[in-house]
């Protein structure tokens, strides 16, 4: 445990030195948050930071925004989560948040900013991450978002849409992880009905990017993550 604490340290120095006097239109900001108190490791860390350095290229690549090819840590208790306007939070199912960090969070997201989540699977995670965010939200219910949700069709049309796996699962000739055999599309929505929680459930986006130019990892299934990855960016920058 010390070494992984050790080497987050290091690695968040590293980041911030890498990050500084950068000026892009978009970053990959990641939010780094206190776990619950049974982990034994920083859980936001996962797939960093090989996840946003290949995500980071492919949006370069795919489209005409302006990206920095390295992305950024953000604390879950620093302003400057207002800075970004696309967040993503990684095994949510271990998220813990202070009542001043969900108060900032909530204004975040009615501000118009907008959190992805991703890599949490089977029942007991998605309680956890429930009833964290009926606490960021106590009137606003996470609904199932609709084949025809503005937020599957944006940029590419993702009407279909099939379970993204870790690479730990694959490799035990499984798209499923904890029980989570179904994969869930589900957000959070505004008064207007700008979707500001985009949650991808029993699901891994984050290993299919960090494993894109692995020969194991199936190209169809990286291609899906991307597009949708992309889709939320152009989502969240245009709403």
């Amino acid at each position: 445990m010390r070494k992984a604490i050790v080497q987050g340290a290091t690695a968040w120095i590293m980041w911030l030195a890498c990050s500084v006097g950068q000026a892009h239109e978009f970053s990959f900001a990641r939010l780094v948050y206190e776990g619950t108190e049974w982990d034994d490791w920083p859980r936001w860390q996962a797939d960093w930071p090989e996840a946003e350095q290949h995500f980071s290229q492919g949006l370069a690549r795919l489209t005409a925004v302006d990206v920095a090819p390295d992305g950024v840590l953000v604390r879950s208790n620093s302003e400057e989560v207002f800075d970004y306007p696309w967040l993503y939070a990684v095994e949510v199912g271990s998220l813990s948040l202070s009542g001043q960090e969900m108060q900032q969070l909530r204004q975040y997201l009615l501000r118009g900013g907008f959190l992805m989540v991703d890599d949490f699977h089977g029942q007991y995670e998605w309680q956890h991450f429930e009833q964290i965010m009926s606490q960021v939200f106590p009137k606003r219910r996470i609904q199932n978002l609709a084949d025809t949700s503005e937020l599957f069709h944006v940029f590419y049309d993702m009407s279909e849409r099939e379970q993204i796996p870790g690479m730990r699962a694959l490799m035990n000739n499984r798209t499923w992880e904890k029980g989570g055999r179904n994969p869930r599309w589900r957000g959070i929505v505004d008064d207007a009905g700008r979707v500001m929680v985009a949650i991808n459930f029993n699901q891994d986006l984050g290993d299919a990017w960090e494993h894109a130019d692995d020969a194991r990892y199936p190209a169809l299934l990286t291609t899906q993550a991307y597009r949708l990855g992309i889709n939320y960016v152009i989502y969240a920058m245009t709403h």
